[in-house]
C-alpha cells in the first residue's frame, strides 16, 4: 500500500525513551494503519499518511494531552506535521494524501489544444486590458433604478466580479413588477441582455461573471444555455458551470397524462445552475495575500457541484426568490480577491453586497424596487465586515 511518507523528528532522548514507544503505540492503536501510522525504522521514526478526518486527529491528540503522563511536545509536533501537508484531495471530511489527483495523461496536451483552438468563441475580441475606478458615487451603494440605465453612468472595465440571479420569469410574486414575472419570452431576454451587454462593457479585463439561473422546465426553455450562449457571442471566456444542488425533491413528477409512460416524462432537477464567464483571460490578476479562501474550502469548492440549503428567510425579507449567503460567499470567495469589486445589478434584498461587505469587497447593488433596495441598506447596516 502507497503512504505519503513525512518524517518525524524527535530529539536523541526521545528517540532512545521507552515512554516515547508507548505513546506511539497508544497514537496508532487510535487509527488504522492503512490510512495514518507512525513508523519506527532503525530509530527513524515516519507519520505514514494515507487519508484522516483532521478534527478526529485534533480530538486524539487532544485527549492524549491530558493524561499528564504524555510528551505534549512529541504531540504537538506530530500533529503539526500532519496538518501542514497542503497538497492533498478531499473525500466528504477526510483529508486524501495518495492518488487523489490521478487523471489519465495525454500526450501533447498543449499542441493538441493550439491544434483545436481554445476558446475559439473569442477570436476577434478586441477588450481593452486597462483597468478604471468606480465613482465614489456608486462606491458601496445600493442604487434604485433600471440596471440598463444605472450601468450606463459607469466606466468600462470598473468591475471584478459580477455575481446575480436575474428574475426567473417563472410567474413570481415580485414588488413593483407589472407583468408579474411572466413576459413574453422574447422581451424577457431582449431586455435581460441589454442588461448584460452593459454588464460585459463595465467588468474588467479578467474579470468574472457569475450568473445563477434556473430554466423553466414546464415552458422548455434553457435559459442557462441560451444565457450562455448570448455571453458567449460578447466574447467572454466559459470558465465552467457550477451546480447548485439545493435538494428539492417537491416538484412533480410528469406531465399530465403521462404517468409510467413514455408519452411525456417530466424530468425532475433539484439543483440550479451558476454559468461563470471571464472576460479576456481566464487568470484574474491580484495579490495571493488578498486570497481569503482556506485550503479546504478551496478543494471542496472547486468541485462544480455544491449543496446548499436554500434560503429560509425569504418571508422575513418578503421576497419570493432570495438565495443564502452561503452561495454568494463561494463566489465571492472562489473567483475575487479582498479589495475587489462586485456588483449585483439585479440584488434584490442585498444578499451578494451583504457577502462582499462581510467579506472586505467594495459593492455596488442595483434594484428596480425601492423597497426591496431599503431591505437591503437595513441589512448592510447591520453587517460588520471580518
Amino acid at each position: 500500500m502507497t503512504f505519503r511518507v513525512v518524517s518525524l523528528p524527535l530529539t536523541d532522548a526521545q528517540r532512545a525513551s521507552e515512554h516515547t514507544r508507548t505513546l506511539i503505540a497508544e497514537l496508532n492503536s487510535r487509527f488504522n494503519a492503512s490510512d495514518l501510522s507512525i513508523v519506527n525504522t532503525n530509530d527513524r521514526f515516519e507519520v505514514h499518511l494515507r487519508e484522516v478526518v483532521i478534527s478526529e486527529l485534533e480530538n486524539v491528540v487532544t485527549s492524549l494531552r491530558r493524561e499528564n503522563r504524555h510528551d505534549a511536545t512529541i504531540l504537538s509536533t506530530f500533529l503539526a506535521k500532519v496538518k501542514e501537508q497542503s497538497s492533498y484531495g478531499l473525500r466528504g471530511d477526510k483529508r486524501v494524501y495518495v492518488g487523489y489527483n490521478q487523471e489519465r495523461k495525454i500526450e501533447g496536451r498543449k499542441d493538441k489544444e493550439v491544434r483545436r483552438g481554445r476558446h475559439f468563441y473569442t477570436n476577434g475580441a478586441t477588450f481593452n486590458e486597462n483597468p478604471f475606478d468606480l465613482p465614489n458615487s456608486f462606491t458601496n451603494k445600493i442604487v434604485c433604478g433600471d440596471s440598463e440605465k444605472v450601468l450606463k453612468k459607469l466606466p468600462d472595465n470598473c468591475i471584478d466580479l459580477i455575481f446575480t440571479s436575474p428574475p426567473y420569469n417563472f410567474g413570481l410574486e415580485y414588488d413593483d413588477d407589472d407583468a408579474k414575472d411572466s413576459d413574453p419570452w422574447q422581451a424577457y431576454f431582449d431586455k435581460l441582455f441589454s442588461i448584460l451587454n452593459e454588464c460585459v462593457r463595465v467588468l474588467k479585463y479578467g474579470g468574472r461573471l457569475a450568473i445563477n439561473i434556473q430554466p423553466l422546465y414546464s415552458d422548455y426553455i434553457p435559459s442557462h444555455h441560451i444565457i450562455s450562449k448570448k455571453l458567449m457571442e460578447a466574447k467572454l471566456i466559459w470558465k465552467g458551470e457550477i451546480l447548485w444542488e439545493k435538494n428539492n425533491y417537491n416538484c412533480k413528477y410528469t406531465a399530465w397524462g403521462s404517468w409510467k409512460s413514455p408519452s411525456n416524462p417530466y424530468l425532475k432537477y433539484t439543483w440550479e445552475f451558476i454559468e461563470v464567464f471571464c472576460k479576456g483571460t481566464l487568470r484574474k490578476t491580484g495579490s495571493r495575500d488578498d486570497a481569503d479562501i482556506s485550503e479546504d474550502d478551496f478543494k471542496k469548492w472547486v468541485v462544480g457541484k455544491w449543496s446548499i440549503a436554500p434560503e429560509k428567510n425569504m418571508k422575513v425579507y418578503d421576497h419570493p426568490a432570495v438565495f443564502p449567503e452561503e452561495l454568494a460567499r463561494r463566489v465571492i470567495q472562489l473567483f475575487s480577491f479582498k479589495g475587489d469589486v462586485v456588483l449585483d445589478p439585479f440584488v434584490g434584498v442585498g444578499t451578494t453586497s451583504v457577502v462582499a461587505k462581510k467579506f472586505g469587497r467594495v459593492f455596488l447593488g442595483i434594484d428596480t424596487s425601492a423597497k426591496y433596495c431599503d431591505v437591503a441598506r437595513a441589512r448592510l447596516q447591520e453587517q460588520i465586515p471580518l
